[in-house]
Parts: C-alpha cells; sequence; structure tokens
C-alpha cells in the first residue's frame, strides 16, 4: 500500500469493484480494500473460486459476479484483501489494518462501499447458540459448501426463500419454513404494483422458488406470529402462534431473516449524514446523485447508501466511479455526463421494483419491537427491552443517552444489532415516529483495534 491514492474504495462487493474498475481503467491510482480473502462482497462471495461443482445449487444470480471480478482484475487497480478498515476521517484519512500492522492512508476521494447486512429480529431466545441469520447460514454455503441440516427458516424477504431453496437443490434437509410475512402487506403492495410490473421475470422467480419448496414436501407455513426461541444451554425448539394456534417444532438449528439494511457504521463515523427511511425502516446515508455524501469527497454508494439490490449496487458503483473521476481532475464534466448515462437510465429501472418489495416485505411491528419485555435487545451489553423503556421513564430521549443509562450500544458491534431496535424502542415508548428519534452516534474505531497497532502507528504519524 501507498501513502497517498487517488481514489480509495471500502468494500469489494459489486459497487466496490464496478467503482473501482471504472477508476482503474480510467488512469486513476485506485485502492480496493476488504475485510474477505477476495473479491466479491456478500452477494458473490467466493465466487472466483467457488468449489461447490453443481452451478444450479447456488443459481446463475450468483456466477453474475464472475464477470465483475474477471473486470477488477483487468483494470490494474491495487486490492488488499483481508484487511479491516476501522476508520475513515472527514479529510479521507482512512484507518487500515492488516496482519497486525495498522496503516493510516490519504486518498483525494474515498468511496464507501461496505453494502448490507441483516436487520435485527429480536425475538426471545434469539441470541441463543443454534441460532444464526440466514445471510450466515448462506456464506458458509458459499465459502466452504457447508450446510446444516434440519434447520428451521424463520422470517420474511427474498433472501430467506432463496438460501431455503439452495438448500433444497443441494439437497439439504430442512424442518420447516416458518413465515413471518404480514397479509396485509400484499394490499399495501398493490399499489406500487405498476412500478414492479416491468420485473416480472424477478416477481416470477420468488413464486418459483416458493411453490418448489412447497413441492419438496418442506413445511410452509404463513402468517406465523409469536415467535419465541426456547432452549437451555442452545436452541432446541420453536414456540409459535399459527392462524390462532399455538404450535412447537423441536429444532437444534435456526435461521432468522426479516429482510437487509445498509451497513452504515463506517459512513456514520466519518460524520456522514443520514436520514431515516420510513419505506425500509432504516438510517439512509444523505447523497447526490454522484453517490456523494454529505462529507466533501467520500461518497457512499451501493446498498451502503440504501437498499437496491446487487444490480442496483452494481450500477451505482460505476456512477460513483465517474463521479470521483470527475472530482480529482481525472475527467471533464461532459465526459462524465456521457459514460454514466446509460448506467444512470438502467438503475432508475432497476429501482422500479423496490416499492413494491419495500412494501410486500416490511417486517412485522412485533419482530422490530419486541413484545416480550425480556427480550435482549443489545446482545454485546444484554441490555432488554424493558431496560431501554424503563430508560425512557426515566426521561431517555434517545439511543446516545441510553448508553449512559445501560450501555447499550457501547460494546464491540457498536450497535450493527441493536440500534435500529433501540431507535424503534424509543420512539414507540415516546410516542413519537423513529425519524424524531437521533441515530446511535458511532466513532472510530468502527472495527476492534488491537492496542499494539495503534502504539506502533503513532510514530508513523509524527505524534
Amino acid at each position: 500500500m501507498k501513502d497517498h491514492y487517488d481514489i480509495a474504495i471500502i468494500g469489494a462487493g459489486p459497487a466496490g469493484m464496478t467503482a473501482a474498475t471504472v477508476a482503474g481503467n480510467h488512469g486513476a491510482s485506485v485502492l480496493l480494500v476488504d475485510e474477505q480473502p477476495e473479491a466479491g462482497g456478500q452477494i458473490y462471495r467466493a465466487v472466483g473460486s467457488q468449489t461447490i461443482k453443481d452451478i444450479n445449487i447456488l443459481g446463475p444470480d450468483y456466477y453474475i459476479g464472475r464477470g465483475l471480478v474477471s473486470e477488477l482484475r483487468g483494470s490494474g487497480v491495487e486490492t488488499i484483501n483481508g484487511a479491516t478498515v476501522w476508520q475513515v476521517s472527514e479529510d479521507r484519512e482512512i484507518g487500515v489494518s492488516r496482519d497486525g500492522v495498522a496503516r493510516l492512508i490519504k486518498a483525494d476521494q474515498v468511496i464507501i462501499a461496505t453494502g448490507a447486512q441483516e436487520r435485527p429480529f429480536p425475538v426471545p431466545g434469539w441470541t441463543l447458540p443454534g441460532v444464526m441469520n440466514a445471510g450466515g447460514a448462506q456464506v458458509l454455503l458459499k465459502s466452504s459448501g457447508v450446510a446444516m441440516p434440519d434447520a428451521v427458516f424463520i422470517g420474511t424477504g427474498p433472501l430467506l426463500y432463496l438460501v431455503a431453496y439452495q438448500y433444497l437443490k443441494a439437497g439439504v434437509a430442512i424442518r420447516a419454513i416458518l413465515d413471518t410475512t404480514p397479509r396485509a402487506n400484499m394490499l399495501r403492495a398493490m399499489a406500487h404494483l405498476p412500478g414492479a410490473l416491468g420485473h416480472l421475470c424477478v416477481l416470477m422467480k420468488g413464486r418459483r422458488w416458493i411453490k418448489r419448496l412447497r413441492a419438496g414436501g418442506i413445511p410452509f407455513l404463513q402468517g406465523v406470529e409469536g415467535i419465541k426461541l426456547i432452549g437451555e444451554e442452545a436452541v432446541s425448539g420453536v414456540q409459535f402462534r399459527h392462524r390462532g394456534q399455538s404450535r412447537k417444532i423441536e429444532a437444534n438449528t435456526v435461521f432468522l431473516h426479516q429482510g437487509v439494511v445498509p451497513n452504515i457504521n463506517l459512513a456514520m463515523s466519518a460524520g456522514c449524514a443520514h436520514r431515516w427511511n420510513e419505506a425500509q425502516l432504516c438510517w439512509h446515508a444523505e447523497t447526490d446523485a454522484w453517490a456523494l455524501s454529505t462529507i466533501p469527497g467520500i461518497a457512499i454508494a451501493g446498498d451502503g447508501g440504501g437498499i437496491g439490490g446487487a444490480r442496483a449496487a452494481e450500477l451505482m458503483g460505476r456512477i460513483a466511479g465517474y463521479g470521483a473521476l470527475h472530482r480529482c481532475g481525472r475527467m471533464d464534466e461532459a465526459e462524465r455526463n456521457r459514460l454514466a448515462q446509460p448506467f444512470r437510465r438502467a438503475y432508475a429501472k432497476e429501482m422500479g421494483i423496490r416499492p413494491f418489495l419495500d412494501a410486500l416485505f416490511r417486517p412485522a411491528r412485533q419482530f422490530r419491537i419486541p413484545e416480550d419485555l425480556s427480550t435482549i435487545v443489545c446482545r454485546c451489553e444484554e441490555v432488554t427491552a424493558e431496560k431501554v423503556r424503563e430508560a425512557v421513564d426515566l426521561g431517555c430521549l434517545g439511543p446516545n443517552q441510553l448508553k449512559s443509562f445501560s450501555r447499550c450500544g457501547m460494546g464491540p458491534c457498536q450497535g450493527r444489532f441493536c440500534g435500529l431496535t433501540v431507535n424503534e424502542i424509543i420512539a414507540d415508548a415516546r410516542g413519537v415516529p423513529a425519524a424524531e428519534i437521533d441515530a446511535m452516534r458511532l466513532r472510530p474505531p468502527v472495527k476492534p483495534l488491537i492496542l499494539g497497532e495503534l502504539a506502533d502507528l503513532a510514530p508513523q504519524t509524527g505524534d
């Protein structure tokens, strides 16, 4: 790694790869940094070295990533894998750690492409061993071909059905699928159907997954409510309500999922402004048409700025790349606009289905704001929903004050797993919209940093 680059990109998912490819192909000095051993991000994880021989298991959409990886390799971009970015400052100083050594790097332009993470799913027992996110199950399948048989899939959203379908094609037994999608969501989604009709193939794909899962003999229950995961040392079963009846399924493995949200920690810690998005029930970065944030020289591309999916992230990555080239003097405005225009049109078309999907798979209130007050909200500090509400009763107005009351959000994840839940609990307890509650304040380092690395870093900075 050098000390300075024209453009530094954080995250090698679809947005990061295409932004880097665009910038590299136009002569900029580019650094692409990612935590994984190879480029691909979560959606295309391990696509360049995939060992699963049957390509039908992960599906053709996954292997689109091979083309993006190939483009990246041909662009001459310097790519650093297995590295952790723990800081991006307002003056575009990037803190990077790799192999126990920390570095500070400067860039004229920074593109944060940290992608999405799964939404918290706080139900009783969700912290028990044997419970994990559906995305985690897919990571195991992609990265090492490992699957967990006889699992119960619980939740809503395309990823839940996709992972279950991939399990089915891989011949892995599934105990049951408990769909928590509220029945009223379909009526709300119908208002956005005209915009989604241009993506009929996507809609039919989802229906095909569900049809084949049912045909595979897997119990598929819809409208499930009142989820409770039970067990002592580890999960042993699932209790729930279905059509007014209480039921129980024994299970040693449970996969939870209720959509994805932007991974905002790095962008927020850099000081980029965010706003509450009521349609997606999460924080979105405030960006312009070129993905530029409110901090000069820092752009946020892909799902890290707002959920749009892999194809939309790929397109916005290219747009962000052209924008960064222009800002660092590598491309004039006319050329930037001309080259970005086809990708901008494709992006607008790709986003046409998003309002429909956001409405259809909007998570139920009971799975965002725990009804059982004993439910753990903050996994790091083991703070319950009851403790959060008690703090509000004592005068706590937001998540940053809550830290003083309970340490909620002060653990290693810095609110990744509790931030959204805390926001909505406080808003509900105060009787105000979630948009009126401040976001949890984040500070660097956003990832764990060994003290020895920081000490060794000091002489390099002249402190």
